[in-house]
């Protein structure tokens, strides 16, 4: 069955840096966009960035952009998402998930993924 986990969250001062990791398992990695999401407190859970399936594509929200980078290595069947010049309003679980479809360029929309890991907590102090 397909399986996202994710890894490398924890609690960082402001401006400080974090490497997310998320293992695929139970499909073709190497078919499939994959993307990152985050939920904080009370709100809803939002886009944060999307990798297509042979990373030629990337795109990011606006709040990360020149911030976050995705990459992906399939060799390894890893997404990664490096987080840079943290600030308290990243605070938040971040999702990796797994498009539904093969082949796509990595979609902003949650409902366009079908499979979602567990989270991993980012807390950002000031």
């Amino acid at each position: 069955q397909v399986q996202l986990v994710e890894s490398g969250g924890g609690l960082v001062q402001a401006g400080g840096s974090l490497r997310l990791s998320c293992l695929a398992s139970g499909f073709t990695f190497r078919s499939y966009a994959m993307g990152w999401f985050r939920q904080a407190p009370g709100k809803e859970r939002e886009f944060v960035a999307a990798i297509s399936w042979s990373g030629a594509n990337r795109n990011y929200a606006d709040a990360v952009k020149g911030r976050f980078t995705i990459s992906r290595d399939n060799a390894k069947n890893m997404v990664y998402l490096q987080v840079n010049s943290l600030k308290p309003e990243d605070s938040a679980v971040y999702y990796c998930a797994r498009e539904g479809s093969s082949g796509g360029l990595g979609s902003r929309r949650a409902n366009e993924y079908s499979y979602w890991g567990q989270g991993t907590q980012v807390t950002v102090s000031s």
